[in-house]
């Protein structure tokens, strides 16, 4: 029997990182990047207004505001007069000489004791340095009375204060999520250098399953496991073809998987590892090149298989025909290997400490991997979980799918331990951003 970590190590050898290809950024969400982009120019490009108001020289209510200082206006703040108000009988008042909207192409220079009417984004005349807001000043006309100082680069944004020429805006490995689409934009790439989603065919094997459009009869079950596999293979990131029940012949079965080699960097079958059908199946697999089906120290989902198969070594997985056994053996062996192909640096999930509030038991042995729920306490802010089903007394077998869909992690139980005491504190893998 191997380990978790001996048989990680024979599927993570395999990893093949396919060549960066050039897409459109706006196809680029969820992709890695490829490579490191940096701006070639100061954004924003100009000095540009970050409120609508007026455009002014901040020296010149500065000025007046010194002289009401030395007029015996009060220069320290009180109940009455913050320092930074002007007082009404000094109060500069500015001409408003033009108007400056946004995506004006049109140089505007502010003279002196003068000021300009601008909108949010407008270009900043030249010598203005501040942007007085609309409701800091009482406009008569055209003319504006100051209520209160503004300061220097105040409801400005400065040229460059976002990104400088050379400056790294998206780092090569990141995962370009909408900051790193508009970042790409912000530079004026239209295009960027993407890992692609690895493809994933999923299939289904077992003669007693039926696709979800038919009514089963005795003895029949639906295809739960390439709907349930083919979903997580999207959320680890891949492209998945999801091909459903396969069935027939030998030849017929040899030409199915043969044509999802040609087109997949990773394929899964769930269903065959058990039973004298899957032995068939097998048989199959061996002429397209080496499958190994093993135990792994594991549960649920110890049986399992894997190897390289076809003229280019594709990753092919056999998972069990359980649907809870699969998602596992999915989520511990296969999705590791779907973010290894993407580029991602580090493959594996979050895992953090937690402390059960319930008992569980796990098998001898090999190592568990319980599903449960994640959960934070209120006042301490410790993180508690609360085991699902299987080794809880709760009637539910390890092996059924009903509390899944309940779970937003794994409990991790060490292989020699068959006994979670509550109140024990445990390893726990997040499934996914539900928490």
């Amino acid at each position: 029997m191997r380990s978790v970590e001996e048989q990680l190590a024979l599927i993570t050898a395999a990893a093949v990182t396919p060549e960066p290809v050039r897409i459109a950024i706006s196809e680029a969400l969820g992709l890695r990047c490829a490579e490191q982009v940096e701006g070639t120019s100061p954004i924003p490009g100009f000095d540009q207004a970050a409120i609508d108001g007026f455009a002014v020289r901040s020296v010149d209510v500065r000025q007046a505001f010194d002289v009401a200082r030395r007029n015996g206006a009060p220069a320290e703040d009180s109940a009455d007069q913050p320092a930074d108000i002007v007082p009404q009988d000094v109060r500069p008042v500015l001409p408003i000489v033009g108007e400056v909207t946004a995506g004006s192409h049109r140089p505007v220079r502010l003279q002196p004791r003068q000021a300009v009417r601008v909108h949010t984004g407008a270009p900043l005349p030249t010598l203005a340095d501040a942007v007085i807001p609309l409701d800091w000043a009482d406009v008569q006309g055209r003319r504006i009375e100051p209520l209160e100082l503004v300061h220097s680069g105040q409801f400005v944004h400065r040229k460059g204060s976002d990104v400088q020429p050379g400056d790294v805006v998206v780092e090569q490995g990141s995962v370009i999520g909408a900051a790193q689409v508009g970042l790409l934009a912000a530079v004026g790439r239209s295009k960027v250098l993407v890992y692609p989603r690895p493809r994933l065919s999923v299939l289904s094997f077992g003669p007693e399953l039926l696709d979800i459009d038919r009514d089963p009869g005795l003895g029949q079950i639906y295809d739960v496991n390439s709907y349930a596999l083919s979903s997580a293979g999207r959320e680890a990131g891949a492209e998945v073809h999801r091909i459903g029940i396969i069935s027939g012949e030998a030849r017929r079965l040899k030409d199915i998987i043969e044509g999802q080699l040609l087109r997949s960097e990773v394929v899964v079958i769930s269903g065959a590892v058990g039973g004298e059908a899957s032995d068939r199946l097998r048989e199959v697999l061996g002429e397209l090149g080496d499958m190994d089906v093993s135990r792994v120290a594991m549960h649920p989902g110890s049986v399992m298989g894997f190897g390289q198969l076809g003229p280019d070594r594709v990753p092919t997985f056999l998972l069990p025909s359980n649907p809870s056994a699969a998602l596992v053996a999915f989520e511990v062996m296969v999705r590791p290997l779907i973010q290894l192909i993407r580029g991602q640096r580090q493959s594996g999930r979050r895992i953090i400490k937690a402390r059960t509030i319930a008992s569980i038991e796990s098998a001898a042995y090999r190592r568990g991997f319980i599903r449960a729920q994640l959960m934070r306490d209120r006042d301490t802010r410790e993180f508690l979980v609360d085991p699902l089903g299987a080794g809880t007394g709760r009637g539910e077998p390890l092996h059924l799918l009903g509390s899944h869909g309940q779970a937003n992690c794994l409990i991790i139980i060490p292989a020699d331990a068959t006994n979670v005491a509550p109140g024990q504190v445990v390893d726990v893998m997040f499934l996914s951003n539900r928490f």
